[in-house]
């Protein structure tokens, strides 16, 4: 059978994985890969010494505070499909990040501790994935442990979340009883700490006196009051399937894959300004919603991670920039396992690729054959914490410049220029980011500085009528300052001062967001 853009992206599985911090999530990615022969053994369970820090977690912070606070991309087959898998930032510091690599994915599992439930950050990601309907598959982890009563978890679901659950498979017993769990669909029984299915009949044998009778209830609760998987109710992101598990003993999670494979959607449709992308048209389109600097510190490098969204992509082929229409040479396509990269001759819709370059692409833009295609949905968020920056080495000016827009350009630390004045001034939306940023401008780029507090308290795009504009910066010019791309910024000292300031000037609009895909469009 000859290879179209239909037929491979039929075979792919672009998923993105959500929780709160500490429920298992980068365990959970850890024995996924290894099911998909991406590595010999799981970082967080096997290795030892400096192996054993998270194959996805490669950036010194993360290694040092065993935290994800950058989205790793890794790509790996199993069951006849092609997987691409985004580990996304677990901790809240990170949700723009978090919320640009959801634009790229076109499933989710959501990882739950069984005995916490819903936590906050879990709720802020689904809220992410339900604005753009994205099907959600359910992993609820650490069964081996203390755990919350099976039917309280669904319930929790179906009430905070809206979201209907239907059951994959049943616990039986819990942490030090727990001996594993009874499949709906195919009568099996999963052994927990064996790699073995048995029987229905066998079943019973398995599980101890003073569990079975719970067991045997809640399997027919389960059975009479909770609906069965529906594909297009789930891929319609109204209902999740429901797998129970045990990340770190590696139990259940061949049969979320196998779940993945069979039943997560295709890459499908994406939305571009007038039109419709569809993954079988011929013309090769995708869009970059991650940049990523000094992935290896030797070489000062940049990866713009593209989603593809149509067409069979070629090494070799020139693609178009939106808005700038600037033809750009893609010699050097990478396919990603974490750090690790691997250079690619073609890929297909729902791959992503890394495209090594210098400053040239940035998150949101689109590239295509045509140069007539923008996607849209790749915003910036206004920052909620404001610091100056002091550099200990005033010679070192023009590096620490070319460093923080390098770093801002990867899209999660917003930079400001004011138009009066000579310090920079950092935007992020959480405080663990100011700690990110300045290890990493020390272990990267050398550079030690000093994080000051702002007077101001937030920030806003202004846009609108020229008049006003210019009234605005010849009244508040100290208060004026313009992003990476040139845009004007309004800097605010507090929440009343911005209110009073935008009923003055009502022909201005104080955003809080900006579309990306308008920074070459402008």
């Amino acid at each position: 059978m000859s290879q179209t853009p239909a037929s491979e992206a039929a075979k792919r599985r672009t998923f993105a994985i959500i929780s709160h911090p500490d429920a298992g999530k980068t365990t959970l990615t850890e024995h996924l890969l290894l099911l998909g022969g991406a590595i010999r053994a799981a970082g967080a369970v096997k290795a030892r010494g400096e192996a054993r820090r998270a194959k996805s977690d490669w950036m010194k912070i993360e290694q040092e505070r065993g935290i994800s606070v950058t989205s790793a991309v890794m790509t790996f087959e199993y069951g006849g499909a092609v997987f691409n898998l985004l580990d996304t930032p677990g901790h809240e510091d990170f949700s723009e990040d978090t919320y640009r690599t959801l634009t790229a994915a076109d499933s989710a599992v959501m990882v739950i501790d069984a005995a916490k439930g819903i936590e906050a950050q879990t709720r802020k990601l689904f809220e992410v994935c339900r604005l753009r309907d994205i099907p959600i598959m359910t992993f609820i982890n650490k069964m081996d442990r203390e755990a919350r009563d099976p039917l309280e978890l669904l319930d929790e679901i179906a009430d905070q979340l809206q979201l209907e659950c239907a059951p994959v498979n049943w616990p039986a017993g819990m942490g030090l009883n727990f001996k594993g769990t009874y499949d709906f669909y195919s009568d099996d029984f999963s052994v927990f700490g064996k790699d073995e299915r048995v029987g229905a009949n066998a079943m019973l044998a398995m599980i101890p006196d003073d569990i079975r009778p719970k067991f045997e209830e809640e399997v027919e609760l389960a059975r009479a009051g909770l609906p069965r998987f529906d594909a297009g109710t789930y891929h319609e992101g109204h209902l999740t399937p429901v797998y129970f598990g045990s990340a770190l003993k590696n139990f259940g999670v061949k049969d979320l894959i196998k779940g993945l494979a069979e039943n997560a959607p295709p890459p499908r449709a994406q939305t571009a300004k007038g039109k419709e992308i569809q993954p079988g048209d011929s013309e090769v389109t995708g869009f970059v919603f991650k940049v990523q600097a000094n992935m290896d510190p030797n070489h000062r490098d940049r990866v713009a991670f593209l989603r593809l969204c149509s067409g069979k992509f070629r090494r070799g082929m020139k693609l178009k920039q939106s808005g700038t229409g600037k033809a750009i040479g893609i010699h050097n396509p990478i396919l990603f396992f974490a750090q690790e990269r691997e250079t690619v001759d073609e890929a297909w819709p729902g791959d992503i690729i890394g495209i090594p370059n210098h400053g040239v692409l940035r998150v949101g833009d689109t590239l295509s054959e045509s140069g007539d295609v923008l996607f849209t949905g790749i915003p910036n968020f206004a920052p909620e914490i404001l610091r100056r920056v002091r550099l200990g080495d005033p010679m070192k000016q023009k590096h620490l410049t070319r460093a923080l827009e390098s770093l801002a350009e990867e899209g999660v630390t917003q930079v400001f220029k004011p138009m009066l004045g000579a310090q920079w001034i950092i935007g992020v939306v959480g405080q663990l980011q100011l700690e990110v940023l300045k290890s990493r401008l020390a272990a990267e780029y050398d550079l030690d500085v000093d994080l000051e507090a702002s007077p101001y308290d937030t920030a806003r795009w202004v846009t609108g009528d020229e008049a006003e504009l210019e009234k605005l910066i010849a009244t508040y010019r100290n208060q004026m300052a313009t992003d990476r791309d040139g845009a004007p910024v309004f800097l605010a000292k507090s929440a009343w001062e911005l209110g009073y300031v935008s009923e003055k000037l009502t022909k201005l609009k104080f955003a809080k967001t900006r579309e990306r895909s308008e920074v070459h469009a402008e």
